[in-house]
């Protein structure tokens, strides 16, 4: 089903206009575990738990039930442990079981930014409908992997005052940022954050084949009750792109308007041509003798830095779900439960498929054959889909906040007005590079946080035993921009200049990195030195970067399969899903 059926499918207007928090959650059937609540839940969805009552909940329900185990995959700038609830029948405790036990592997994580808490709520209803509950049949082909509580620091910044547009829980909400001020759905490729190096570890770990990241809206107006968003980056493996927009969220769109009677949409926000630039000129150029209509729907960014952007690039597929902020708080937290578990129920439906796609991906990938890998978009712009669509218009009243007696902005239930507009919801590269077989550098003292990077990130890293000699590609740089203004603390890095091909020996200890590996299409977006959001745009080379000179790494494109080397820095034994 493509992306136009989906919406159609979706709208149903006959039924929608009374869709909302009107879903009725299953009573687990378990009695003695069946009077556990979250603090959402128990407070009547005044408040949302604090990190002591997240970590509460699970280890009661662990102590209940054989189904589930606990570990810790890192630790926050406070030091706080971040929790990881593992369910699975029979159970597991570590990867390697999960890899005997040829599961599909799920992994969902909530609250990267602390004041968007519906996922940390929903989870562990769900926890426990899956553990003792009418969901135990998802554990039939799945092991479930859930983070509840990501931004623990964050998440106890607790204030009515935080996100006050948000119609509730008027007990208040966490932060966005962490302890130290950044944003950890900004941090993917540099990884500066303790909270980030930790999650990146997860991935190598357990290497899940699809990831679910649990958001709420922050300054979207629309009519639907949850928006989501696949992978953007086009660079991602289109094989990905094309499960995902095709068959898996078509299905889970389907599923939430059958069975839960609520609205989903791709993620976006109105906007106007004029605010997307130039290809939007081009665009209505190109009709022409039709009226000029001026808004749009657009999607949000391609690059990386993003989560559901980065796990594409790990060959993997990602689900970024939006709750609507406008939704009263515990219909947002119904409303990402049922996402999460009609996700979950196709999950299990498909999980052979899952696994063949992600483990065939990964082989194609590796394939140190002699072809030409495929091109690197470096520079990227908005398509719209081919043909304009209906999306769903809502409307807002305000609600007085009873302690701070700031208005609250509530949803309109019954006011949804489908309006024909362009979807501007996918990205295409306007400009690429020839693809990497390898990337070459000397392993000198400027280049260790380069390397530690990339083995933080899982990427196989190798060295050469023995000379190596073979036509490679040098960047000669005639520019190097800063950007104007720091964004989470980086003054982003631009270049521009030349690649020119020389038969160039490399020595014995020359650090190689290969695109021919599982991460190859994130080594490649790292390392190439015009990438948008690589290490040359968080400034890992700055000091090594001069007009005139040559950027320090040297690009590959034909194959090297039989260069002598060792590995270094091999990813971890784990990192293998089960197949």
């Amino acid at each position: 089903m493509n992306k136009l059926n989906l919406l159609r499918c979706s709208l149903g207007l006959t039924a929608s206009l009374a869709c909302g928090a009107t879903g009725q959650t299953p009573t687990p059937s378990s009695a003695p575990v069946a009077s556990m609540k979250s603090r959402a839940e128990s407070t009547n969805f005044q408040e949302t738990s604090r990190y002591a009552d997240v970590v509460k909940f699970f280890t009661e329900l662990a102590a209940a039930s054989p189904l589930i185990r606990q570990e810790t995959f890192g630790h926050s700038v406070e030091g706080r442990a971040l929790p990881l609830v593992i369910l699975a029948d029979p159970p597991v405790a570590h990867p390697q079981e999960a890899v005997a036990a040829g599961k599909t592997i799920v992994f969902v994580m909530a609250n990267i930014h602390a004041g968007e808490v519906e996922g940390k709520e929903a989870l562990q209803p769900l926890a426990l409908r899956i553990a003792r509950g009418d969901l135990h049949p998802l554990l039939q082909n799945l092991v479930i992997l859930f983070a509840p509580i990501y931004n623990a620091d964050g998440n106890e910044r607790i204030d009515v005052h935080n996100r006050t547009d948000q119609y509730g829980p008027v007990g208040g909400v966490g932060i966005r940022e962490n302890a130290r001020g950044l944003d950890l759905n900004r941090d993917y490729m540099k990884l500066e954050a303790p909270e980030s190096k930790s999650l990146v570890a997860l991935f190598n770990r357990w290497d899940p084949h699809l990831t679910v990241d649990l958001h709420t809206t922050d300054g979207s107006y629309h009519a639907y009750h949850l928006t989501y968003s696949p992978t953007l980056n086009p660079c991602a493996d289109p094989r990905l792109i094309a499960f995902e927009r095709d068959q898996l969220l078509p299905a889970v769109t389907s599923a939430m308007r059958l069975r839960h009677n609520f609205r989903t949409y791709y993620y976006g926000n109105f906007s106007t041509r004029e605010a997307l630039g130039s290809e939007l000129e081009r665009f209505a150029a190109a009709r022409p003798g039709e009226p000029v209509v001026t808004k749009v729907w657009r999607t949000f960014d391609h690059r990386p830095r993003f989560g559901n952007n980065y796990v594409g690039l790990r060959n993997r597929l990602t689900i970024l779900s939006e709750a609507y902020s406008h939704l009263d708080f515990p219909g947002r937290v119904k409303v990402t439960g049922a996402f999460v578990e009609e996700i979950l129920q196709y999950a299990n439906a498909h999980a052979g498929e899952i696994r063949a796609l992600t483990h065939q991906v990964d082989v194609d990938q590796s394939h140190p054959g002699n072809a030409a890998r495929p091109p690197l978009g470096v520079e990227f712009s908005l398509h719209p889909l081919p043909e304009e669509v209906d999306l769903l218009v809502g409307d807002v009243t305000q609600i007085k906040h009873p302690v701070t007696g700031i208005p609250m902005i509530a949803m309109v239930e019954d006011k949804v007005v489908p309006t024909r507009m362009p979807d501007y919801g996918a990205f295409a590269a306007t400009r690429t590079v020839p693809g990497a077989h390898a990337y070459l550098f000397a392993p000198a003292p400027g280049m260790t946080n380069v390397l530690s990077n990339l083995r933080e990130h899982g990427v196989r890293v190798e060295e050469l035993t023995a000379p190596l000699t073979v036509p490679a590609d040098k960047f000669h740089l005639t520019d190097v921009k800063h950007a104007a203004r720091p964004f989470a603390g980086h003054r982003a890095t631009r270049l521009t200049g030349k690649f020119v091909t020389e038969t160039q020996t490399f020595p014995e200890g020359t650090v190689i990195v290969r695109c021919t590996q599982p991460l190859g299409r994130l080594v490649a977006y790292l390392l190439e030195p015009e990438s948008d959001d690589g290490l040359v745009t968080w400034n890992f080379l700055d000091e090594q970067l001069r007009v005139g000179q040559d950027y320090p790494i040297w690009k590959v494109v034909e194959s090297i399969a039989n260069a002598p080397t060792r590995v270094v820095a091999p990813p971890p034994a784990a990192n293998q899903p089960a197949r």
